[in-house]
């Protein structure tokens, strides 16, 4: 039977939702919270390791195969195995969950600056840019559409994994979905899997969605385009 039959037939407690809307608010707050978190410092990670790649070419094939390991490291393993080291904490999530955004950040971005035409970049040269301003200034700007999408990409991934680490105690709306699983079998159980899914869903769609907005409004050059 499924979650909307169980609803329908009386397994789902409206009145839970009611008597525990401030916790519900509390852990989206904390799923926002963990998943900007990691987004961001995967971004600061990965621009700085797609700038040594850019400028050594030799480092990226390194570079790509140990971040493509950590992606590849199931996350309840990967845990597991911070847990010793760092604790429960925040810290041990966010190891995690930043480790899973690098290759998809690094990738888009290097892809998204190597696909910048040349006539750009000679003219560029031309009038007397230097490369450390031809990258912020020129480079970066145009390859932005590329890095937002690889950004759009690791958010969603990141609000998935987020649900994970409410088994070292945080997990955001991972922890309803936890404790459902612990009470199946009860109404409030039904309920509380139904909430922490169906809101991590929510907010995957918003993130990104806000985030092909703000795509959008940092490329009006290229909406003009496909509006011509």
């Amino acid at each position: 039977m499924t979650l909307i039959a169980q609803a329908a037939s009386g397994w789902f407690r409206w009145d839970w939702i009611t008597n525990n809307a401030d916790a519900i608010w509390d852990r989206t707050l904390e799923h926002v919270y963990l998943t900007a978190l990691a987004v961001g410092i995967g971004l600061i990670i990965s621009l700085v390791l797609s700038v040594v790649s850019l400028k050594w070419r030799p480092t990226y094939q390194p570079i790509t195969w140990v971040t493509g390991i950590l992606y590849t490291i199931p996350s309840l393993a990967l845990f597991a195995f911070l847990v010793p080291v760092t604790g429960l904490s925040v810290l041990t999530a966010e190891i995690g969950l930043v480790s899973y955004t690098l290759l998809i950040l690094i990738r888009n971005i290097v892809t998204g600056i190597d696909a910048v035409p040349a006539d750009v970049l000679e003219s560029a040269a031309g009038m007397g840019y230097t490369q450390g301003r031809r990258f912020w200034d020129i480079e970066l700007p145009i390859a932005v559409p590329v890095i937002i999408t690889g950004i759009r990409i690791a958010t969603v991934t990141v609000i998935g994994l987020v649900t994970v680490t409410s088994l070292i105690g945080l997990g955001g709306l991972g922890f309803f979905i936890l404790r459902g699983l612990q009470n199946f079998s009860s109404p409030i159980g039904t309920t509380q899997i139904f909430i922490g899914t169906i809101l991590s869903v929510v907010l995957a769609v918003a993130a990104d969605v806000s985030l092909a907005g703000i795509q959008r409004w940092l490329t009006p050059w290229a909406n003009r385009g496909v509006a011509e």
